[in-house]
């Protein structure tokens, strides 16, 4: 009779810790002993955006980090645009990789955690096992892109709204957060987004100073754009994968990311810029065998 593998579960742990003068919550899964992931979210998410990722990648062997970055749900909320400059993130999560006793990690990122996983991978290659990247273009290609496409422009114009003082809290807040919820639910596949999981997001959001912070995270950009023209070529194995019914962002610009790549593969899916809710079995498949490889 052939043995049965049976699958190990194992539970999400809720730790804080301190990285960068800050203090991270981060949820952390698997087995201690294994090859640690980082886990990025972007914006307006928070750790729940890899809910169902963490468990699969846990049950592959893998020890996984996915923390509230800078800004979000219960992580530090520092009041300044400049705390929120795109080294100042990157150092947090190398702070993460020092905490866990780690030099090299396996780092995934989307939205805005793809762009702090693109600048780790440019700037800090030496800490970066491997890098999967989901829906967020090359800084610089998105910079160039900015600069001379319309229509990217028009698909970007919330970066700029982002940039007026009170009003864009304000506008997310009212109607119990109904502009957030539907910046999900109208960008995304029908379904995609439960009741539960909004409730999720509302009381993440609700969190004291969280949506002042996650968009600071626009303001520093914008103020400080010098790491978005600075960076370089990526030394490091890339695998970017991208949702090609994308609304924020152009699809060409994916190719043009490996360009700017030593070692990087393209995966579309057929997918919108939540790629990792609505393809979940697919991501986590690619993820897999990116790491293994």
């Amino acid at each position: 009779m052939l043995a049965v593998k049976r699958r190990v579960h194992y539970d999400l742990e809720h730790h804080y810790v301190e990285t960068n003068g800050i203090r991270l919550h981060v949820v952390q899964c698997g087995p201690v002993d294994g090859p640690l992931v980082v886990l990025l979210h972007g914006f307006p998410e928070f750790w729940y955006a890899w809910h169902k990722q963490v468990d699969a990648l846990a049950a592959a062997g893998y020890r996984v980090w996915a923390p509230d970055q800078r800004g979000y749900n219960l992580s530090d909320k520092p009041r300044r645009v400049a705390d929120y400059r795109l080294d100042t993130l990157a150092c947090d999560v190398l702070g993460l990789l020092d905490a866990a006793g780690q030099q090299q990690v396996l780092v995934v990122g989307h939205d805005w955690g793809a762009a702090v996983t693109w600048h780790l991978a440019t700037h800090y290659p030496g800490r970066i096992r491997k890098a999967a990247v989901l829906n967020v273009p090359h800084p610089s290609v998105m910079f160039r892109t900015l600069r001379r496409s319309l229509e990217q422009l028009r698909k970007s114009w919330y970066i700029f709204f982002f940039q007026l003082p009170w009003l864009p809290e304000w506008l997310v807040r009212r109607n119990n957060w109904l502009f957030g919820r539907q910046a999900l639910v109208q960008t995304s596949r029908r379904g995609t987004f439960s009741t539960a999981d909004l409730a999720e997001y509302v009381a993440a959001w609700r969190q004291p100073g969280a949506m002042r912070s996650m968009i600071n995270w626009y303001r520093a950009a914008v103020r400080t754009p010098g790491h978005t023209k600075s960076a370089g070529r990526v030394t490091v194995p890339v695998h970017i994968i991208w949702g090609v019914k994308d609304a924020f962002l152009k699809r060409e610009m994916a190719e043009r990311s490996l360009m700017l790549c030593d070692q990087a593969q393209l995966t579309y899916l057929p997918a919108s810029h939540w790629v990792q809710h609505e393809e979940a079995e697919a991501i986590n498949a690619l993820l897999l065998r990116f790491f293994a490889a």
